[in-house]
């Protein structure tokens, strides 16, 4: 077993190295990928009997080509002259790396096709762990890469870095990607679970990948100090049972402070060298909350105007909720209580924070009647027993 997971491991590692390798070559990302899952195929089954290669990349390079021309030979040998080359130096340029990610992420795709793709290609998932991954069929995940890799082609798209003056374009969306896969992994949407660590894993393996690649990029560098500084309280997030934890009642010595650290030192840099953007702020604010040794010594006044700042660089509907939070802490529950009403925001989030809001000012019938609300139109079983134990507690 042990043998069989080291593999699966080394595979996963490789995956994207081939793939950008074999894309490079032939130009084709939808072709490229289908023979390297070939290969990858066949490395499982024989590398624990045969033994791993001494050059894994190499080996998995030659058979996703033979496999790739052997498909073009098929289809009416559209490519017969071009011969299987030797054995290539298994090391991948930082550029394919960034080209792949950017393809993956091209902006013909939907975000829930950029996300499965990301994962298929770049994060070495095989299908039906996506599909676990996400709560969601098997066959449903295939039809998305499927379909991905068709619009690529429809598209026109090539396994070539876009012009200087789209990447800046493209890199935007292959953050706002990873954060997505990360947020998903970190809270899911629905389920049973509260968290999906394979999905906010592999988002922070992917967002480091990416800071290497591009160092002088501030967002990239403030998406993963965000990354960092939210996943360090996951161990204090839930009980033994399940059961989510806010905040506020989190065991802080449960966090973890390496991460935590590592994080604070990453957005503190950043914030120094690079103009701010909205990956950065809320870093920043993550900071806050980590840097707190309790609950009650919260630097609020600090939080609620960076949500101020963030609400002017990315405006949107779970900012402004967060900014009212912030503002019944800082200026009272009923303070917020307007600003909520008067927000307008159509979230299912909106419920359970008004629910919170009426507690805290004393409205407790008022304040169950909303927890139920929220209760109902949660899809994640942990918030929804979260929710309904806190109007229980109130009847």
């Amino acid at each position: 077993m042990e043998r069989l997971t080291g593999v699966e491991d080394l595979l996963r590692t490789a995956a994207p190295q081939v793939l950008a390798a074999v894309a490079r070559r032939y130009g084709d990302f939808g072709a490229a990928e289908d023979a390297v899952q070939e290969a990858l195929i066949a490395a499982a089954r024989q590398w624990p009997d045969e033994g791993v290669p001494d050059n894994p990349a190499a080996w998995l390079i030659r058979v996703a080509s033979r496999r790739h021309i052997e498909t073009l030979r098929s289809e009416q040998a559209r490519r017969r002259r071009e011969a299987l080359p030797p054995d290539p130096a298994p090391a991948v340029r930082g550029d394919d790396e960034l080209t792949l990610l950017l393809l993956c992420c091209h902006p013909a795709l939907t975000p829930p096709a950029q996300v499965a793709l990301t994962l298929r290609a770049v994060g070495g998932l095989t299908t039906a762990e996506i599909a676990r991954a996400l709560l969601i069929p098997e066959k449903t995940v295939g039809q998305r890469i499927s379909r991905a890799k068709q619009r690529i082609r429809e598209a026109g798209a090539r396994f070539v870095l876009p012009p200087a003056e789209e990447i800046g374009e493209r890199l935007a969306g292959v953050r706002q990607v990873l954060y997505l896969i990360f947020n998903e992994g970190s809270t899911a949407s629905s389920g049973t679970s509260l968290h999906r660590l394979e999905l906010s894993g592999e988002a922070i393996r992917l967002t480091r990948q990416l800071r290497a690649l591009l160092p002088s990029d501030g967002e990239v560098a403030g998406l993963l100090a965000l990354m960092l500084l939210t996943d360090a309280r996951r161990p204090a997030r839930t009980r033994p049972d399940g059961a989510l934890v806010p905040l506020a009642d989190q065991d802080r010595s449960r966090w973890d402070r390496t991460a935590i650290a590592e994080g604070i030192s990453i957005i503190t840099d950043a914030l120094q060298r690079f103009p701010v953007g909205s990956f950065q702020v809320q870093a920043a604010i993550a900071a806050v909350h980590d840097e707190a040794p309790t609950a009650e010594a919260t630097d609020w006044a600090q939080i609620l105007e960076l949500y101020r700042l963030l609400a002017v660089l990315s405006p949107g509907p779970m900012v402004t909720l967060n900014r009212i939070v912030a503002l019944a802490e800082v200026d009272g529950p009923l303070v917020a209580l307007k600003a909520l009403d008067a927000a307008e925001i159509g979230h299912y989030r909106v419920a359970a924070v008004r629910a919170h809001l009426l507690e805290r000012s004393g409205s407790l019938d008022a304040a169950r009647e909303e927890y139920r609300t929220a209760a109902r139109l949660t899809l994640s079983l942990p918030e929804r027993r979260y929710l309904e134990a806190r109007a229980a507690r109130l009847a």
